[in-house]
């Protein structure tokens, strides 16, 4: 079998969203981070949150078990190490892996009425 996914991930985009800017949606804002694990192996994962204005949050440990996909809710600081993202304030993800993964981000923003949802791709290398 081929490649399957990188070892090395980015995500450059990190903003966290109002939680409940529009009262009737239902929906809560947040941001995720999904981790699949196709290999036969635990993904070993230190992820780093960069910021604008201060020295980055290092080597979080992050375990994705064998042939398994992992959720890490960015608004969840037992998803993260712990550590409790502001809403509204910049952020970069940097994700080392023990072996190969695929890496992808996604965003609830409901700062609005029609709301609006993006998922994304992280850059790997």
């Amino acid at each position: 079998m081929g490649k399957q996914g990188a070892r090395n991930w980015y995500i450059v985009d990190g903003y966290m969203p109002y939680k409940d800017k529009v009262d009737e949606a239902g929906f809560e804002g947040h941001e995720a981070v999904m981790i699949l694990n196709c290999h036969d192996a635990d993904a070993e994962i230190a992820m780093d949150i960069y910021y604008e204005d201060r020295e980055p949050d290092e080597n979080i440990r992050i375990v994705v078990p064998a042939r398994r996909v992992k959720c890490l809710r960015m608004d969840n600081p037992n998803d993260i190490g712990g550590v409790a993202l502001d809403r509204q304030m910049q952020y970069s993800l940097r994700f080392r892996s023990s072996v190969e993964v695929i890496i992808q981000y996604g965003r609830m923003d409901i700062a609005q009425p029609n709301l609006a949802y993006i998922g994304m791709m992280g850059y790997s290398e």
